[in-house]
């Protein structure tokens, strides 16, 4: 008799996925740039060729805090510019140059009709040059996410699509989901991935490494009184109690 299939030990097979556990496929990503986020992202990173979709209830909330350190990453390797259609607000220059990136290797795109925007998002992704491609899309289908993944994996782009809470209940063809919020720290919700279900919530820091370090050092310098010098013998003015002549 035969041992049943159940009772065999389990094969170590590495191009084999088991839903119980992250997906450790071949297969090239990018590091976030948050420690905490690869450990739970098959690859250990943003896949690249693949449809990454974050949903907000604010449009542009923590966008360069989840991204910013990857491209940074991505841009100073040289692996071309990214492109960003309709965004809602213009990138800040200064604020990004200090996260590492570029401005002018971001290109801005902006269209009025849903049609137009879909076409600018997939041309750029046609585009040899562009390493990432950024979109807010909140009036996309599903055919048309599924039209943009397959122009990910054909040329290798990494893509972000921007999608209101809304979306949360419509089916999507996206490698992997993320759900941001918070304020002064921003929680990362991983909706879908290739592996089980994660229940509780990541908590990312919402500000630039540099600029928490520099406010952290203000806020250090405040807190820390000033010395008093007085002179031997001598009471500060504070501490002298005022007489009045008679």
């Amino acid at each position: 008799m035969t041992a049943c299939a159940s009772s065999a030990p389990a094969l170590q097979l590495p191009h084999v996925w088991r839903g119980r556990e992250l997906a450790q496929a071949q297969e090239r990503t990018l590091s976030t740039g948050h420690a905490l986020l690869d450990a739970q992202l098959p690859g250990r990173g943003w896949p690249v060729g693949n449809l990454v979709e974050v949903l907000q209830r604010e449009a542009q909330q923590h966008v360069w805090q989840l991204l910013g350190p990857g491209l940074s990453a991505s841009m100073a390797q040289g692996a071309g510019p990214a492109v960003l259609v309709n965004a809602p607000y213009q990138p800040f220059g200064p604020s990004l140059r200090a996260q590492g990136i570029v401005p002018e290797q971001l290109l801005c795109v902006q269209a009025d009709k849903v049609s137009s925007t879909l076409w600018a998002t997939e041309q750029a992704l046609r585009c040899a040059d562009v390493a990432a491609v950024l979109a807010w899309l909140p009036q996309a289908r599903s055919e048309d996410l599924r039209r943009l993944q397959l122009c990910a994996q054909a040329g290798e782009k990494l893509l972000f699509v921007f999608r209101p809470v809304a979306c949360r209940e419509q089916s999507t063809p996206a490698r992997l989901r993320l759900l941001v919020e918070g304020s002064e720290r921003m929680e990362v919700r991983i909706l879908k991935r290739r592996g089980p279900p994660l229940l509780q919530a990541l908590e990312l820091h919402a500000r630039p490494p540099r600029l928490a370090a520099l406010l952290d050092a203000r806020k250090s310098r405040r807190d820390v009184p000033l010395p008093i010098e007085t002179s031997p013998g001598e009471s500060h003015v504070l501490d002298r109690t005022p007489s009045f002549a008679g």
